[in-house]
């Protein structure tokens, strides 16, 4: 008796899982599928729209960079202009100079008048020579090329410039080369 009721028991099984197949239960199960596929379908919109706000990033910031180097060329072009604009005259006083026919002396006053023209240009661009000539030398902004044995000025003193030097405002464009007077006498004390 026990087998009957165990095979009934089990017959009973059977048709409760057989009702959960049943056509009248598929509707549970494609809700469940439509609300995943909505979910979907959702998710792929919001990646969508997550990819074409990359891509527009992308472009914008490629665009930036772009203006960037344009505005960096432009202001390179704008400095390099101002620059070379006063020295412009200077080149055709130049070339006047070597088309004239005139004597040594009127070469030499021509050139020094180029000479002061260019020195005016430079002073106009903040650009100011290093003393040198009577100053105390200054491993900062003097270059010793040599020494002048000599009793007449103190030990260190510029005797001689090789080769100008200059500064704008405050910082170095390059050192004076030159001569520095050695005395012996100073040295000894």
């Amino acid at each position: 008796m026990q087998d009957e009721m165990t095979v009934e028991a089990a017959q009973e099984g059977d048709i409760v899982a057989g009702a959960a197949t049943e056509p009248g239960n598929d509707s549970a199960a494609a809700q469940g599928e439509a609300a995943a596929q909505r979910e979907l379908e959702q998710v792929k919109g919001e990646r969508d729209q997550l990819l074409d706000r990359l891509a527009r990033l992308q472009a914008e910031f490629d665009n930036a960079r772009k203006r960037e180097a344009k505005e960096r060329a432009d202001a390179r072009d704008y400095v390099v202009s101002n620059t070379v604009e006063p020295f412009l005259g200077v080149m055709d006083n130049f070339q006047l100079a070597l088309k004239s026919g005139g004597t040594a002396e009127q070469l030499r006053s021509g050139v020094e008048l180029i000479l002061k023209q260019m020195e005016d240009a430079l002073r106009g661009l903040n650009v100011q020579p290093v003393e040198a000539v009577g100053a105390q030398f200054d491993p900062r902004i003097h270059e010793a090329l040599g020494s002048i044995e000599t009793k007449e000025f103190p030990d260190h003193q510029v005797l001689e410039e090789i080769r100008r030097g200059y500064k704008i405002r405050e910082k170095l464009l390059r050192p004076a080369l030159v001569k520095i007077a050695v005395n012996a006498g100073q040295v000894a004390e």
